[in-house]
C-alpha cells in the first residue's frame, strides 16, 4: 500500500514539493553561512518524493543551534515551502483518493518549517521512546 501511495504522491504533487525544497536547497547552498541550511533542504526534498513509510524523529543532541538556525530558516525559507505544503494539500483533498495525501502534506507543514534538529527515519526503525 505504501508503495502506491508514494507512486501517486510523487505524481500528483510530490515532485513539485521536491523540486521547492531542492530549489530551496541550491539557493541556501549559494552562500557558505546557509550551507546546513541547503543540506536540510535537499534532505527534506529527497523525503518529499517518498514520504510514506518514513517519519521523523527529535535529534537527542540538537541545541540551541538548531533552534537558532529553525527560526532564521522559518524566516527565510520555512513559510515558503509549508505554504507550499497547505495549497497542495487543499488541491489534493478535493478528491476521496487524494485525502491520505493532503494529510501526509499536513504532517510535512512542521519539518518545512523547522527543519534542523529533526531525522528522517523509516517507520520500522523509529526509536521505541516514541
Amino acid at each position: 500500500m505504501r508503495i502506491l501511495l508514494n507512486i501517486i504522491w510523487l505524481i500528483f504533487g510530490g515532485l513539485w514539493l521536491a523540486l521547492g525544497y531542492f530549489a530551496a536547497g541550491l539557493i541556501c547552498c549559494i552562500l557558505i553561512i546557509t550551507i546546513p541550511f541547503g543540506i536540510a533542504s535537499f534532505r527534506i526534498g529527497v523525503y518529499a518524493l517518498w514520504p510514506f513509510g518514513k517519519t521523523t524523529v527529535d535529534k537527542p543532541t540538537a541545541g540551541t543551534a538548531s533552534l537558532i538556525g529553525n527560526v532564521i530558516w522559518i524566516v527565510v525559507a520555512g513559510i515558503w515551502l509549508a505554504l507550499g505544503h497547505i495549497a497542495t494539500a487543499i488541491a489534493m483533498a478535493v478528491t476521496i483518493i487524494g485525502i491520505p495525501l493532503a494529510i501526509a502534506n499536513l504532517k510535512m507543514i512542521p519539518i518545512s518549517l523547522m527543519p534542523l534538529g529533526k531525522e528522517i527515519v523509516p517507520v520500522e526503525t523509529r526509536p521505541s521512546y516514541m
